[in-house]
């Protein structure tokens, strides 16, 4: 088995040199804050692409700063380390970077307070997070975590119980993936996914107010929607009844890319396939990931010399 490292409090280190202990406020009371990033394989040109590296960094320090877990290193340290590891690593295909920066102080008690605060990231090969080409969600019981009680913007590791047990019921129902509802009854967002809807020619998707993720990739959408194809772009409240007669609704994030969803609560969405724009989107994002469209070449960090 091929040795794994890791990036540790600035280093490169063996993966099987990291211990957690089982008194560390992470395990016990999930005190930390996370990112998902990609880099995106091009076996033409044999490049890996660290995809919207310092975006993903910049959120990574908000949310630690939110959550009163300052860390010293800074997003060109981040960049330069995640750089790094790949190569450690060897990484030959598509690959999904787990940055965590976690409380790992061991007194008893859920304090933010303290300053034993770690930085590391992991990778592991991801290709097709969704597992399939097309969706098929339901609406979750579970409410969307609200700003006053853990705020949406930040990736806090504890938050995303609330995420797995939307999952959890909609799976056992039957359903691909889940949609939050806010407890004001609008659409927020998936389990760890932003939503968009088209209807009446214009691209449709829930307002920061409405407690989502500021999404990344979600920006990106935005911006291509506007910019590439010529949409209209809307960020406001979205009901629960709108899902079923938009004419396309799809997924976006980092993870699960651009997806569209064909069925919600059993209802068919559009054709029942995946609709135009959704598709125009999709393509133009996979082709911009690694390094295809020079109006975006800021967005990919080649990894390997040439």
């Amino acid at each position: 088995m091929t040795e794994a490292y890791v990036y540790y409090q600035g280093k490169i280190v063996k993966e099987d040199d990291v211990k957690v202990s089982v008194r560390s406020k992470a395990f016990n009371y999930g005190l930390g804050v996370f990112e998902g990033i990609r880099a995106y394989w091009d076996d033409e040109k044999q490049q890996l692409y660290a995809f919207k590296l310092k975006e993903h960094y910049n959120r990574l320090k908000e949310s630690a700063k939110t959550v009163n877990m300052d860390f010293d290193f800074s997003v060109d340290d981040l960049i330069q380390g995640t750089i790094d590891l790949l190569k450690a690593n060897n990484c030959r295909t598509t690959t999904y970077l787990r940055p965590i920066v976690y409380n790992d102080a061991l007194d008893i008690g859920p304090t933010l307070d303290g300053k034993d605060v770690k930085v590391v990231i992991y990778t592991q090969p991801l290709n097709k997070y969704a597992g399939k080409p097309e969706l098929s969600v339901g609406v979750t019981s579970w409410r969307r975590l609200s700003n006053n009680q853990l705020p949406p913007r930040t990736k806090a590791t504890a938050a995303y119980l609330n995420s797995a047990l939307a999952a959890l019921e909609t799976k056992r129902a039957g359903f691909d993936e889940a949609i939050f509802l806010t407890d004001g009854d609008h659409v927020c967002e998936g389990s760890g996914e932003n939503i968009f809807i088209f209807r009446k020619g214009k691209l449709v998707t829930p307002p920061p107010a409405d407690n989502i993720l500021e999404g990344i990739t979600r920006d990106l959408v935005m911006k291509l929607a506007e910019e590439e194809l010529g949409l209209e772009v809307e960020e406001r409240s979205i009901s629960r009844s709108e899902l079923y007669v938009a004419d396309e609704v799809f997924f976006s994030g980092t993870a699960m890319e651009v997806t569209p969803i064909v069925a919600v609560d059993h209802r068919q969405i559009g054709t029942g396939h995946e609709g135009e724009v959704c598709k125009q989107i999709k393509e133009l994002f996979f082709n911009l990931t690694i390094g295809k469209n020079s109006k975006y070449a800021e967005s990919c960090t080649p990894v390997y010399d040439k």
